[in-house]
């Protein structure tokens, strides 16, 4: 496998952060991660919630061969959540692929802040599929734009930070709304994703490697997330 690098060469105001950038990208991988309800504070990438994305880029990059896929992260202008503040930056970044690499069909992975930003920028045409970690999904947080994708959402089954009850309301809403969904629970998983860790990356690496398979039937865990009724379980 390729080693993850980051990109020289990019502007401080970029709001993509290239790891790995092949010449002729066919898919890309992107990464979001968590934050705050409300802080205009400076997002760093040595926060905590940013170097947590780290080994979930790693782990999803490591189940496929690096020759045509990209791989990056969104550098958000601010901690928080805000008004959207996330979601417009994943925008930005997402229109900086666009003309680095062409239309390709993109993966969003999202933690919790993340994953709320990762569920909402489904709607750009560019995203084929998203895998929400541990997302915080308030009430009446909006599933229609995940009509025609793909989304499979992780949540640790003691999570005291966001709720994993929420995760699956809002799975069966996307459902409704006529998107492939499924919800996977780790047991015994927290918000960090540390208890269980070698699990979490396991299981982030099978599900994108079937989220970057837009055409083929979804299959093994994946699609059994998509048929179960109740929460797979871990």
């Amino acid at each position: 496998m390729s080693t993850v690098q980051d990109h020289e060469g990019e502007s401080a105001t970029s709001a993509l952060r290239l790891r790995h950038c092949p010449r002729q990208p066919r898919a890309a991988i992107v990464t979001l991660h968590g934050g705050r309800a409300d802080s205009y504070q400076t997002s760093q990438p040595w926060h905590l919630a940013a170097l947590r994305m780290r080994p979930v880029l790693r782990a999803a990059a490591s189940a496929m061969p690096l020759d045509d896929i990209v791989l990056a992260h969104v550098r958000y202008r601010h901690r928080g959540w805000n008004h959207n503040d996330p979601l417009h930056d994943t925008y930005r970044a997402l229109s900086e692929l666009h003309q680095i690499a062409g239309a390709v069909p993109t993966i969003l992975i999202g933690h919790s802040m993340g994953g709320r930003a990762a569920l909402r920028a489904a709607s750009h045409p560019q995203v084929h599929g998203v895998l929400a970690l541990a997302p915080w999904l308030p009430p009446g947080e909006p599933a229609g734009q995940l009509s025609g994708k793909r989304a499979v959402v992780m949540h640790g089954e003691r999570d005291r930070v966001t709720s994993p009850r929420a995760s699956a309301d809002y799975v069966q809403r996307a459902r409704t709304a006529g998107a492939r969904a499924g919800v996977i629970l780790i047991r015994k998983g927290d918000h960090a994703m540390i208890h269980r860790s070698g699990l979490w990356h396991r299981t982030v690496a099978t599900v994108v490697t079937d989220l970057l398979r837009p055409e083929a039937p979804p299959t093994g865990l994946t699609a059994a997330s998509y048929a179960a009724t109740d929460p797979l379980l871990l």
